[in-house]
């Protein structure tokens, strides 16, 4: 999956909106103001950090060792930095789902509303 494709899909998720908070280079994405990735626009091969359920996250980067890395400038706990050219573009967009849901699932009653109404 390359970077436009990753903001595209992004983007298309219900009360997404894009922000450049830490400068040009790095592109973060948002829910309702919650974060739930965020790119280096400057770092080659391609990277972007997804939110992740921690248990999952160690597993993952057991099974794509060097492809799926502790979140990068992240809490390395809840985050993950995944290279989009070394993962498949199905768990790419899976692992963007997971972290938009967790992000979402945190929201008050009153931000669930409103995103429900959007």
């Amino acid at each position: 999956m390359n970077i436009e494709a990753f903001r595209d899909y992004c983007l298309a998720k219900k009360g997404v909106t894009e922000e450049l908070p830490f400068g040009p280079d790095a592109l973060v994405f948002k829910v309702l103001g919650k974060m739930f990735a965020l790119s280096a626009l400057d770092r080659l091969p391609s990277q972007v950090n997804l939110k992740c359920d921690p248990d999952r996250a160690i597993l993952l980067r057991e099974e794509h060792d060097g492809a799926i890395i502790p979140g990068y400038h992240m809490n390395k706990v809840h985050w993950n930095t995944v290279m989009l050219n070394e993962v498949p573009p199905q768990l790419i967009t899976e692992l963007i789902d997971h972290s938009y849901e967790l992000v979402v699932s945190k929201l008050t009653k009153k931000l669930k509303s409103e995103l429900e109404n959007l």
